[in-house]
């Protein structure tokens, strides 16, 4: 029986595993650990994309040759440093951050990791500075507030170039998904997102199922 048949591997990776890709493919250095610890010291929230999340992410990244990269959701500057580290020269990544109390974070972990110079910090609600984006983008990554995923699906895919690839976290939202009888906001905003992805035709799509599930897309037309 290969892999996918065993109840263990169907959805999360079993933890001596995880520790096998992490330490092989996505060892943090001082500057992830220290974002981390940061979010702690100053109690911000602890919510992060896991290292091997972020290594796939990169792979992904590199493999549509992304140069011009936006995110949705800064927080405190993790994910943004594992992407603008994996950036060419002269690549920029876009990220939105509606507190200033984040960015400020963001900003100094940013400069700790010797990326400020390809990062463009823009503070203010997601909506209104999506508003005011022109594309093209190479990829678009959705890490923030649930309940607007659908309307951040439709500003990403105006954005994004045709073969620019889609990126959302917390696609099964610690398994919520699947419940039925949970309507909250923030797991209906998931399934609105992972449906559009799903059905629209511009988009081949998928979940790649590790930690709380990613959902990736390659816009394949206009």
């Amino acid at each position: 029986m290969g892999l996918l048949g065993r109840g263990a591997f169907s959805l999360v990776m079993e933890e001596r595993i995880v520790e096998y890709v992490r330490a092989l493919f996505a060892p943090e250095d001082e500057v992830l650990v220290g974002i981390r610890a940061r979010h702690e010291k100053d109690g911000l929230p602890l919510i992060f994309i896991s290292p091997e999340e972020a290594k796939i992410i990169t792979v992904l990244l590199a493999a549509v040759g992304a140069r011009r990269v936006l995110e949705v959701g800064t927080l405190g500057g993790y994910s943004g440093v594992w992407i603008a580290r994996s950036l060419p020269p002269g690549g920029v990544l876009v990220t939105i951050e509606r507190d200033p109390a984040h960015a400020q974070v963001a900003l100094e972990a940013f400069a700790a990791a010797g990326v400020a110079d390809r990062v463009d910090l823009r503070v203010g609600e997601a909506r209104d500075v999506l508003a005011t984006l022109q594309p093209p983008f190479d990829a678009v990554f959705l890490d923030a507030d649930k309940p607007p995923l659908g309307d951040y699906f439709h500003e990403a895919m105006r954005l994004l170039r045709r073969g620019g690839l889609l990126l959302c976290d917390n696609a099964f939202i610690h398994g919520r998904v699947v419940d039925a009888g949970d309507a909250e906001p923030d797991v209906e905003g998931v399934r609105t997102l992972n449906r559009l992805a799903a059905s629209d035709r511009r988009l081949v799509s998928a979940i790649v199922p590790v930690r709380d599930g990613l959902t990736i897309g390659v816009k394949v037309g206009d």
